[in-house]
């Protein structure tokens, strides 16, 4: 036994409240696994979700495994539940919440902890069934579908009760008919048995009240341990062309306000901040009402996002009286030009007013760019720097410049765009990165190779699954070489699609109004 990890393990379940102890003995053994740290993990509204959903039928127990709790294990630590710290081996469904690319070689390391085949043909009766679900493996389940049994397409909720069914059902057939009955599933690939054409339908929530999502753990170890998360509203009505998000949770849907405020009335028992969680948390319809109605029970706020227009006045004063020390803003691009195209719909002048807001409520302001975007020049990136300068002269406090690589994304508008060339990327770095330091403000940016990367898994086809599947030490540097080893050129899956061109992705549907790749509703 792995007994530094079990009292790791014991020692994090100690700090929590509202985790679910339940007998194995006659009940279906689900395992939901995140592929990264506890601390992630646990912040993660879809874990919760999941967790509660499960749990809550009489004959299912689910527990909780990571990739690491404090810290990265060694390769031959077994993989352990946190409930029970049970070898993951014994669960009879292995759930994996896949959140967005860069983990998918973490998934790799923890089936080889478990452990348990990598390639789902391998996987013989008794070993678990692998199901993967989350908005980057379902846009292009590709890359993991020489991996996953099973891969939920879309949102989970309006089928967690038949996908029990059939695993319960299943429970003593065999692997192979367990397999049929998940692909005859609405929102289920299963790619075994996928010819790669069929017509799979996402899976998502027409009204979200029936599935809250909020925190159902008390985990102060957890990234956002010092609050209690709510989702207010799925989905978001911009449409940017570059934002998955934007398109996968299309159409936009808001919780009503009188359950959001039922839930944070129950939340403000355990902690005293409540974490309002939507794509756009100043686009909720009702986010003037909601704002006084969490003040009036006392509670501080914070959000996961905002828009830079609008920034209602009353969530911003709530914000700065809970002690935001700063305020997060993303407008992208730097020109006028450039936000059209992307279809931002942020104006200079919104830019600007988001500024002088949030001058004297705030100790620090955030602002996020991408570079590489299609019809990109390098007068947009002085134009960041020109931008960033004039915030500068408005905010006179902390600015902190945040820049991050265009990836092309499946289901975006942008979805056959290519990537930008690296030296491109490289140059327009260094010239804001020096341009900011040149305006005083704190600079960061995400790595050009890592980026690349996910480029590459985000519209990669089967053949990757493969590679992923051999790597014997799965790291990022280490999927790079098994790419080069089995002939693969990273120029290929980064490269523009003709419009003619069949995607591999081609066969997930969406079912819910998406917004064109020329623009507009489609």
């Amino acid at each position: 036994m792995d007994w530094p990890h079990i009292v790791t393990a014991r020692q994090f379940l100690a700090t929590e409240r509202g985790a679910i102890l339940r007998d194995w003995g006659g009940r279906l053994p689900i395992v939901l696994a995140y592929p990264n740290s506890y601390a992630i993990g646990m912040s993660s509204l879809a874990v919760h979700t999941l967790y509660y959903g499960w749990n809550a039928l009489p004959d299912v127990v689910c527990e909780r495994a990571f990739a690491w709790l404090d810290r990265p294990p060694s390769s031959r630590a077994p993989l352990l539940t946190l409930e029970s710290q049970r070898p993951v081996r014994g669960a009879t469904v292995l759930a994996l919440s896949v959140p967005f690319e860069m983990v998918y070689v973490n998934i790799i390391a923890m089936l080889r902890r478990v452990p348990v085949p990598v390639r789902a043909q391998e996987r013989q009766e008794g070993d678990p069934l692998v199901i993967l679900g989350g908005p980057a493996v379902s846009a292009n389940p590709l890359p993991l579908a020489p991996i996953a049994d099973a891969i939920v397409i879309g949102e989970a909720e309006p089928i967690l009760g038949a996908l029990v069914e059939v695993l319960r059902e299943g429970w003593a057939h065999r692997r192979a008919e367990v397999l049929e009955a998940l692909a005859a599933l609405p929102g289920v690939y299963v790619g075994a048995l996928h010819d790669g054409h069929r017509p799979v339908q996402r899976l998502w929530l027409k009204n979200l009240d029936e599935f809250p999502a909020a925190t159902r753990i008390i985990a102060p170890r957890a990234e956002f341990g010092d609050m209690f998360l709510i989702e207010i509203s799925r989905g978001c009505m911009r449409g940017c062309r570059f934002c998955l998000a934007g398109q996968w949770y299309r159409p936009m849907r808001e919780r009503s306000l009188e359950s959001i405020l039922a839930q944070a009335q129950e939340g403000l028992r355990y902690l005293p901040k409540i974490g309002l969680v939507g794509a756009a948390v100043s686009d909720y319809s009702q986010i003037e009402a909601l704002v006084e109605g969490l003040r009036k029970m006392g509670a501080a706020i914070s959000v996961s996002s905002l828009r830079v227009h609008p920034l209602p006045k009353a969530l911003l004063d709530a914000l700065a009286e809970s002690g935001s020390r700063s305020l997060t803003l993303a407008p992208e691009a730097g020109s006028e030009r450039l936000r059209h195209a992307i279809r931002k719909g942020v104006s200079h002048e919104h830019i600007i007013q988001a500024a002088e807001a949030a001058r004297g409520r705030f100790a620090s302001l955030k602002l996020y760019f991408m570079i590489g975007l299609p019809a990109e020049t390098d007068e947009d990136i002085e134009d960041i720097l020109r931008l960033v300068g004039e915030v500068v002269g408005i905010f006179q406090r902390e600015v902190v410049v945040n820049v991050t690589p265009f990836v092309p994304k499946a289901h975006t508008p942008y979805q056959r765009e290519a990537m930008a060339p690296a030296e491109v990327l490289e140059a327009r770095m260094a010239r804001l990165r020096e341009g900011c330091r040149a305006l005083r403000v704190v600079f960061r940016a995400e790595g050009i190779a890592e980026t690349r990367l996910q480029g590459v898994l985000a519209r990669g086809d089967r053949r990757l699954g493969d590679v992923l599947a051999s790597l014997n030490v799965p790291t990022a540097r280490g999927l790079i070489q098994a790419m080069a080893r089995a002939g693969l050129e990273m120029d290929e899956y980064l490269r523009a699609r003709p419009q003619d061109a069949p995607l591999p992705w081609g066969f997930i549907q969406l079912g819910a109004p998406a917004v064109s790749e020329t623009g507009g509703e489609g």
